[in-house]
């Protein structure tokens, strides 16, 4: 009489299998029906993983696109380099550059703000991070006088949290609808209705709308900065949990924001494809407070162009990451129909540029000044001042509103990394030629939406 088959955890994992949650199920099943040998492998077969990913010894090199001028900045450089240095391990990297207008953007190990990564059959969810397809849009409005096209489009925008009401919400594409029903990763009830609420908005933080006028031209120009909203950020929020349930598997002293999807896995080929009807989405959120504006002023657009900054481009099996990067080679971009924007900030023009791929710049520019501080140091800094005395120093002779109402000092001018310099290093290390200059009339910012939150302003009433 055969002895009776009882396997346990230990007789798979001696066999070669990583401990899952699969083994109980797994076990139970060769247990009830006794299978051994060839028909146990068989079996197992289903469970096999693929080898552990283990992390590169030694950084793999990058292109280093900034220098310090000053103690803070290289502060600040160092900090970014040594990030670098650590994500450049990761298993599926190839390839990387730091742009001039970099800073840190999280723990050791995290993609800087500024940082372009090249990775090879993955996508790094947290290498494009949260406000996926952060971007900029440019609409010429011809020789109307910018106070009215500033008027007209503070009238057409939205900033700061949440969405727009009902009665005010513009529409979906039937396209773009549809995309988002047939999606994995789209298609629950909450995407839809943020795709329709925050359409036409365009949140806080450094996410702006810019009116000026062209150095080559005349011609006055509005710019928006601003990405995919909480519709882009509940993708995000999913794909890290799908990347990281991978990571565990595939390679787990991977740095957890450093977690990839294999492209060809069916979570990959969906999340892929999610990314790019996000990126319609976001075009289309540029596109409706552009056009709302000019249907204001009766008018019609002379050019119009933009670029993302913040998102992943494909060329064949190799993803560029770039967290902050300007794309300035063609093939990143299918829809390409004018030069690349790089906005500095509120007092200095938006760049116009265009540029070759180099090995040095791996096909991309910087996305503007950057900072050299966060937000909180540098409010620190301003100690001693009020906010009207800060804002009047640094905005003097320019149309500058904040939608809240309430000055946010973290997004003057003095805030950001010297422009200068950052133009400097451009030239410096050939990444990207300005071809023209939108001169600053005004622009319109979230402002400090907190001051006013429900929970103060309930705080504040209380204590009157």
């Amino acid at each position: 009489m055969k002895n009776k088959i009882n396997i346990t955890g230990k007789t798979l994992i001696d066999l070669g299998f990583r401990s899952g949650k699969w083994f109980p199920e797994a076990i139970e099943h060769i247990n009830t029906h006794q299978l051994a040998d060839e028909a146990m492998h068989t079996y197992l077969e289903q469970y096999k993983m693929p080898p552990i990913q283990e992390l590169h010894k030694t950084a793999i090199d990058f292109k280093i696109n900034i220098k310090a001028e000053n103690e803070l900045e290289q502060d600040n450089v160092t900090k970014v380099t040594d990030s670098m240095k650590e994500l450049m391990k990761t298993p599926t990297i190839i390839n990387g550059a730091v742009m001039p207008d970099a800073c840190p953007s999280g723990p050791k190990g995290t993609i800087p703000v500024g940082g372009v990564v090249v990775a090879k059959n993955a996508i790094h969810p947290g290498m494009h991070s949260a406000d996926i397809c952060c971007s900029v849009m440019l609409t010429d409005f011809g020789k109307m006088d910018p106070k009215k096209v500033l008027d007209a489009a503070h009238a057409s925008t939205h900033f700061g949290p949440g969405g727009r009401p009902r009665g005010h919400q513009y529409q979906l594409t039937d396209e773009l609808l549809a995309e988002f029903k047939s999606n994995f990763f789209l298609r629950e009830d909450k995407d839809i209705s943020m795709a329709r609420e925050h359409l036409g908005t365009q949140g806080d933080g450094n996410h702006f709308l810019f009116v000026g006028t062209s150095t080559k031209t005349g011609n006055t120009m509005m710019i928006t900065h601003h990405g995919s909203r909480g519709v882009g950020a509940r993708l995000y929020k999913k794909g890290m949990h799908i990347a990281d349930k991978f990571r565990k598997d595939l390679s787990p002293d991977t740095l957890k924001q450093n977690a990839w999807i294999p492209f060809d896995t069916e979570e990959g080929q969906n999340y892929w494809s999610a990314l790019q009807t996000i990126r319609k989405w976001t075009k289309l959120n540029h596109e409706v407070i552009h056009d709302a504006t000019l249907k204001t002023l009766d008018l019609e657009a002379e050019d119009r162009y933009w670029n993302e900054h913040n998102f992943v481009f494909k060329e064949g099996d190799l993803f560029y990451h770039a967290k902050g990067a300007t794309p300035l080679d063609k093939k990143f971009m299918p829809d390409i129909t004018g030069p690349r924007l790089i906005p500095l900030n509120m007092a200095e023009p938006v760049l116009i540029v265009e540029g070759a791929t180099t090995e040095n710049n791996l096909g991309f520019a910087p996305h503007g000044a950057g900072r050299n501080m966060s937000r909180t140091q540098h409010k620190r800094n301003k100690e001693g001042q009020t906010n009207e005395e800060i804002f009047a120093i640094e905005t003097e002779g320019l149309d500058v509103r904040f939608f809240s109402k309430e000055i946010d000092i973290s997004e003057l001018p003095s805030a950001y990394k010297n422009a200068a310099t950052v133009r400097n290093q451009m030239e410096e290390f050939g990444l990207g030629t300005v071809i023209d200059e939108v001169m600053p009339y005004g622009s319109i910012m979230a402002g400090d939406f907190s001051i006013n939150a429900p929970w103060r302003v309930k705080r504040r009433n209380r204590n009157k």
